[in-house]
């Protein structure tokens, strides 16, 4: 849960929500395939532990009164990464400033991978 305070009172925004929100944002993003598995997810537990397509790939920490957002795509062969890359972040920093009103420090963008047309 992150918990923060503005001038109407005490806000508590759930871990999942902030998730659900980036994934959205990223996978509809141009020449994004998907989100990558994380090494975390990948061991025995993983399994157990995987709620949903939207969560993978996607990790989400508060540093401060500042969020920082890790994110592991797959992107589409052929498209410019360095533009994608730029896009994701542009995009999930509005994102989650514009709907949550929290300040995003930082967005890491890891390519995991690439799929072929």
């Amino acid at each position: 849960m992150i918990q923060y305070e503005n001038h109407l009172g005490l806000i508590d925004i759930s871990q999942d929500f902030i998730v659900d929100l980036v994934g959205g944002t990223v996978t509809k993003c141009f020449g994004v395939a998907g989100m990558a598995v994380t090494s975390a997810q990948k061991g025995p537990l993983g399994f157990f532990h995987s709620k949903d397509a939207l969560d993978k790939g996607v990790k989400v920490r508060v540093v401060g009164e500042e969020l920082v957002i890790d994110l592991h795509i797959i992107v589409l062969y052929g498209t410019n990464i360095s533009a994608i890359v730029k896009s994701i972040m542009n995009k999930v920093t509005y994102s989650v400033e514009e709907i949550t009103g929290l300040r995003v420090a930082k967005v890491n963008v890891f390519i995991d991978g690439m799929m072929g047309e």
